[in-house]
């Protein structure tokens, strides 16, 4: 009988302070995809399990700009190759007039280029992840800490990331299947 798809190994953590540790001592291990989860945000983890930073502000700074020259080429191209209306002698482009419209289109171009990246990078929308049907998992919410070692990791092997995980002395060790 074989055993199902594993998508990695979980610890369970009494306190906030033995997560950080656990989570420090994986990443030293070379474990660059550890999860952690807790219930309220832990000063440092996110450097532990060694999250950088976010692409987000990036997109949204492309969005906004494609947003704000696609706005005022549309406004351009209307105003003088389109439907071209001299009014009181003005030139044809003007922009100071294609101003506003032009801020608003980046600001709406960042927006949705910022929510687009949040939900790419977070893998959203997702129905179901493996680790909801982990036991004791629901607890991450109230009073648990929680550190995955991911099946998927090149350094992954399983023997190794049970010992070493049990090395740790978490309350719980259990299998994530896929």
């Amino acid at each position: 009988m074989s055993r199902p798809a594993l998508w990695g190994l979980m610890a369970e953590f009494a306190t906030a302070d033995a997560l950080l540790a656990a989570a420090r001592a994986a990443h030293a291990a070379g474990y660059r995809r550890a999860e952690a989860y807790s219930p309220f945000a832990v000063e440092g983890l996110a450097e532990a399990v060694g999250f950088t930073g976010s692409r987000v502000p990036l997109f949204t700074l492309l969005g906004a700009l494609a947003g704000g020259i696609g706005g005022y080429f549309l406004q351009w191209y209307a105003a003088v190759v389109d439907f071209p209306v001299n009014v009181g002698g003005r030139p044809l482009n003007s922009w100071p007039m294609f101003v506003p419209i032009t801020f608003e289109m980046g600001v709406l171009g960042g927006a949705f280029a910022a929510v687009i990246a949040m939900l790419v990078g977070s893998g959203l929308p997702r129905l179901r992840h493996p680790l909801f049907a982990a036991p004791d998992f629901d607890l991450a919410m109230r009073n648990r800490f929680f550190l995955c070692l991911r099946a998927d990791e090149p350094v992954f092997d399983r023997e190794k990331a049970e010992d070493f995980l049990r090395g740790l002395q978490p309350l719980l060790c259990v299998e994530v299947a896929a």
